[in-house]
């Protein structure tokens, strides 16, 4: 990796966000390419943020501060991804369920996808559970669906919205997989309400994410 993408990286990793975009612009004048710096720069240093929250060795308000950094310098090399005709690695639904008004889960679990490489649709918080099969009507390319619930109160929502999926799965006999997650959800919940997978935080989410689509991709 080059000098310039391990400047990028390291300032990602420590949420320079006006760094990141002057070094992302300065990168992008040398003659980097776009995909490289979005993919060996700011989507590896998402990784080590990653693995580090994991560890314990930072917290949520780091991952924050890391994911907008590495928002601030898509922006800027979104126009030469675009140009050269880079496509993101799979597309994804995400939304806190009806009657619950929890976002920041939520929002940090959007920006730990986007940072692993998807393009995410982020349906907001109280989302019934007709909104989320509206948006896979208008979006046939949608792969993933990722349900949130932050509230012991609103898990039932989580499962109603699972059955309105599962129900549009089997009349369009559309390949979708889904993730859900959130604080009073466990692995156990989401074997009972069909779940395809379950992540416990927002770290391991951009990786269960990531397996789910291989997984759809492969066939399972």
């Amino acid at each position: 990796m080059s000098e310039k993408l391990l400047e990028i990286q390291a300032a990602v990793e420590n949420g320079k966000a006006k760094q990141v975009a002057q070094l992302c612009q300065e990168a992008l004048d040398a003659g980097e390419n776009a995909a490289d710096i979005l993919n060996k720069a700011m989507i590896g240093a998402m990784s080590v943020v990653g693995t580090k929250f994991k560890n314990n060795e930072i917290f949520v308000p780091e991952m924050l501060i890391a994911a907008r950094a590495m928002k601030k310098g898509v922006e800027v090399i979104a126009p030469a991804l675009k140009d050269a005709g880079a496509e993101p690695i799979g597309k994804l639904i995400i939304g806190t369920v009806a009657g619950d008004l929890h976002d920041i889960g939520k929002n940090l679990v959007a920006m730990m996808i986007e940072g692993a490489g998807f393009e995410v649709m982020d349906l907001g918080v109280d989302v019934p559970k007709e909104k989320f099969i509206e948006t896979l009507e208008a979006n046939p390319d949608v792969e993933v669906v990722a349900l949130s619930a932050l509230l012991t109160t609103t898990m039932p929502a989580m499962k109603e919205a699972m059955e309105a999926l599962q129900a549009y799965t089997a009349k369009t006999g559309r390949k979708l997989k889904v993730i859900v997650g959130g604080a009073p959800i466990t692995q156990a919940y989401a074997d009972e309400i069909g779940a395809d997978a379950y992540s416990e935080d927002a770290a391991g989410a951009a990786e269960v994410a990531k397996q789910v689509l291989a997984d759809l991709k492969a066939g399972k």
